[in-house]
């Protein structure tokens, strides 16, 4: 297949990657990166030009807005446009629409699994959009990912994907809480764990994913920390949440004291550049009040 990838940061040129060495006919383009392996254009809209399905792995919706405005005059009617970054519900279904108005399939297909998941081909997609364009995308989410599921219509995927964070942000952060009370009462934390991961408290974020060091899995807290999902992505995805409660008038008083910390944490604390996670230490240092 023939495939325009634009954004070839660090999720977007293992993904290109991955879809090159699967026999994919792949030109991309970045404003700043050229990965080896990839044939580069000059402009998006070169890249896109005679591709059939043209993927998209961009920081905001912002971008996402300017970049689909240059791509789609340059597509071919039928092709598809694929956005795979995480983005604002209202932009993925924006972009979508005028996609739609130029003859074009769209796709909202945020992911799952980090740079890691990226590289080894073992993400999980999020797809928002129509049957057509999903059944045309497909053989590529599975070159990419271990996992696709077609979520609704366009904006489906963006709203699956910040759904699930704000979960995993309010749970790391009640995970994180758990284990500085657990050392504060005396408990040894790896008892704790064992408790809990076999008790109604079970998470993933306790069982796949523990921020305590030496407890449970491997995890980013056996590596100080370094980030296998930094705090500021949480951060973003957290907001995005939240932008589109207040959009639809939804209580969610949970994921917006999960943000309001993430944001303290990110950005008048330590947490910019460590992991998600890194919220453990940040509790074992404070006391109540």
């Amino acid at each position: 297949m023939r495939i325009g990838f634009i954004g070839l940061g660090n999720m977007g040129a293992p993904m290109a990657a991955n879809l090159a060495r699967a026999g994919h006919e792949v030109t991309g383009f970045d404003l700043a990166a050229r990965p080896e392996g990839i044939a580069m254009a000059e402009s998006a809209a070169a890249a896109a030009r005679g591709a059939e399905v043209v993927i998209t792995m961009l920081p905001n919706g912002e971008i996402l807005r300017a970049v689909a405005a240059e791509v789609i005059p340059a597509m071919e009617r039928g092709a598809v446009l694929c956005d795979c970054s995480t983005v604002d519900v209202e932009s993925a279904r924006a972009v979508a629409g005028q996609a739609e108005a130029a003859g074009l399939g769209a796709l909202d297909a945020p992911v799952s699994g980090g740079v890691g998941g990226a590289a080894a081909g073992t993400l999980t997609f999020m797809v928002g959009g129509a049957d057509a364009a999903f059944a045309k995308a497909k053989p590529l989410f599975e070159v990419m990912g271990q996992k696709a599921v077609h979520c609704g219509g366009p904006g489906a995927g963006q709203a699956a994907k910040i759904c699930n964070n704000m979960i995993l942000g309010v749970t790391m952060i009640a995970t994180c809480e758990a284990f500085a009370l657990a050392d504060k009462l005396g408990l040894d934390r790896a008892r704790m764990f064992d408790v809990v991961s076999t008790s109604s408290g079970y998470s993933w974020t306790m069982n796949a994913y523990c921020p305590a060091p030496g407890v449970g899995p491997k995890s980013p807290a056996d590596n100080d920390y370094r980030p296998g999902f930094a705090a500021e992505l949480m951060l973003k995805d957290l907001r995005l949440s939240q932008q589109a409660a207040e959009a639809a008038d939804a209580d969610t008083p949970m994921g917006e004291l999960a943000a309001k910390l993430y944001a303290r944490f990110v950005e008048e604390e330590d947490g910019r550049g460590r992991d998600f996670s890194a919220m453990l230490p940040r509790f074992e240092k404070r006391q109540r009040g």
